[in-house]
């Protein structure tokens, strides 16, 4: 099977096919370019979506990140930021594998090509010019036998005149000779032409021909041999990346596995437990007896049940609200006094950490100049030990500052720790198991109450949840309680809306009557009148007590 003897009479068909290969690979080229532009912009997406993902550092965000699903979420997006890695690797070995040889190739096929098709073009002019040398001579031929003829008939004719001269007839005879023997070299040279000419002809169709197409089907074949192999290049350069890819989805899969649901769950009770006792059990109200009725420091104002008659809050009840709104509506106070106990003993031990780190790193530092210092006497030349001296003493002002302030945090965390069993004490009281003449107050239920992100409650949420006011102890004639006296008054410093019972709406710049201080909740209980008494924050008033008052 050869093109030289099958195809030797499609030259411009072959001239056409092999142009139509090289179009093929250059589409195969431009097909791989736009794999590579698609790889890289897939891996840039997907670099994009894992970074959009990930947590902003020094956010909230990045404070939830310590649970294990979290985590895991985040061990995702760094494995596909390496898958999106092998798909660069995709792209640059495509580049350099493939499309850099390819176009190379493509090059050096061209100039090939344009090679043997213009020894072809010279074999087929050679083969024409020896063609029209051949047409020639033969027309050079004919002519010459036919002068010859004629020359003959004309001496023949004048031989038999017998009034032409016998130097006529020599004349012609001569003549006819001359031609005669032109004839015969044009007979020579036509053959001799001929002759030369079959040989050209024999080599152009069994030799010259068959070579040069030879030469195309070899480049034809190597180009088709190129293909293949670019193609085997292609799904070799996508099969390197895929044990890298499934150490990706492996770290995956590892990653959720890592999930512990119970840790997660242990995590939200540390974030959010507020170190208080629930409430204790509602005692029962027997009405059909004229008894002195008593109510569970504890006990919702709001009736679980149906048909419950609603307890009087209007400034009947001695108890008092845990602080449900912000104590500060500004900066965070530096002892986190704002916060529940067990988030207020969590936020301190965070910051005594902190504190005794810095320490830590402080004291590093001043080991450092210190050695500086006794390299420096031992070599002056080195340095002078004096120029050390300011810096060691303000590292060692710092560890002092940080020292005083670690044991203010310190102590803060002693008396939280000291206070915990005190409260689960106090939250006994307010069940009822002691003496019931102890200063009430009114708490709400634990499950109803809801907690902003930091620990600390806000109006807000408390609104929302519809916080159910505890009750506390009421006196056998309710109805007809002596008001509290006032101890002094108060100016309001903002409008407060008091949505919950047992607390009073005061607006901006009015002055109340103070009947009883703030005891450490954070709740100071005001008069307007004989009918309107009730809570406000104690951040929301500026109290001013009677020295009277203060002294008993």
């Amino acid at each position: 099977m050869s093109w030289g003897t099958e195809l030797w009479d499609q030259f411009d068909n072959l001239e056409k096919h092999t142009q139509w290969g090289i179009d093929t690979l250059e589409k195969c080229i431009k097909f791989v370019k736009e794999r590579t532009e698609i790889e890289l912009s897939y891996a840039k997406q997907l670099r994009n979506l894992s970074k959009k993902y990930q947590p902003k550092k020094n956010s909230k965000e990045e404070e939830e990140y310590k649970y294990t699903s979290c985590k895991a979420f985040i061990s995702t997006l760094n494995e596909m930021n390496d898958y999106a890695g092998q798909h660069e690797v995709i792209s640059e070995n495509m580049a350099s594998q493939i499309i850099v040889d390819l176009a190379r190739y493509v090059q050096e096929l061209k100039q090939e090509r344009k090679s043997n098709f213009h020894d072809g073009r010279k074999a087929q002019q050679h083969i024409e010019t020896c063609w029209k040398q051949l047409e020639s001579s033969k027309r050079r031929f004919e002519r010459d036998c036919k002068e010859a003829d004629r020359a003959q008939q004309y001496f023949e004719k004048m031989d038999a005149d017998i009034n032409v001269t016998k130097a006529d007839v020599e004349k012609a005879r001569q003549q006819a000779q001359i031609r005669h023997q032109m004839a015969e070299d044009s007979k020579a040279d036509y053959s001799s032409i001929l002759q030369k000419f079959n040989h050209e002809q024999h080599e152009y169709y069994h030799t010259h021909i068959p070579n040069i197409f030879q030469k195309i089907q070899e480049m034809e074949e190597r180009r088709i041999v190129r293909i293949g192999e670019s193609m085997k290049t292609y799904a070799e350069v996508d099969r390197q990346v895929i044990p890298i890819i499934g150490k990706c989805l492996d770290g995956i899969v590892k990653a959720a596995e890592s999930i512990d649901q119970k840790n997660d769950s242990q995590l939200v009770i540390e974030a959010y437990k507020s170190g208080f006792e629930p409430p204790g059990d509602i005692e029962f109200e027997d009405y059909t007896q004229p008894m002195k009725r008593t109510v569970s420091d504890n006990s919702l104002s709001n009736s679980r049940g149906e048909g419950k008659p609603d307890l009087k809050f209007g400034g009947k009840s001695k108890g008092k609200l845990w602080p449900f709104i912000k104590k500060n509506k500004g900066a965070t106070p530096e002892d986190f006094s704002n916060l529940p106990p067990e988030q207020r003993r969590k936020k301190l031990q965070q910051k005594v950490d902190e504190l005794n780190k810095e320490i830590q790193k402080e004291m590093d530092q001043r080991d450092a100049i210190t050695k500086m210092k006794d390299v420096y006497l031992k070599n002056p030349q080195m340095g002078d030990p004096a120029s050390l001296d300011h810096k060691l003493a303000e590292v060692s002002q710092n560890i002092e500052k940080l020292r005083l302030e670690t044991q203010k945090f310190e102590a803060w965390l002693a008396e939280v720790e000291g206070r915990l069993p005190a409260r689960s004490e106090q939250a006994r009281r307010q069940s009822g198991l002691y003496d019931s003449q102890n200063p009430p107050t009114v708490n709400n239920c634990a499950q109803d109450r809801e907690s902003s992100p930091d620990g600390s409650y806000t109006e807000e949420q408390s609104q929302e949840s519809e916080v159910k006011v505890l009750a506390t102890d009421f006196d056998d004639e309710f109805d007809d309680e002596e008001p509290l006296p006032a101890i002094g008054t108060c100016k309001a410093l903002y409008t407060f809306e008091g949505q919950n019972e047992g607390t009073i709406s005061v607006a901006e710049g009015e002055t109340l009557y103070v009947i009883e201080e703030d005891k450490g909740d954070g709740w100071t209980r005001i008069r307007r009148n004989e009918d309107e008494e009730g809570y406000v924050p104690t951040s929301y008033v500026e109290v001013c007590l009677d020295k009277n008052a203060k002294d008993s």
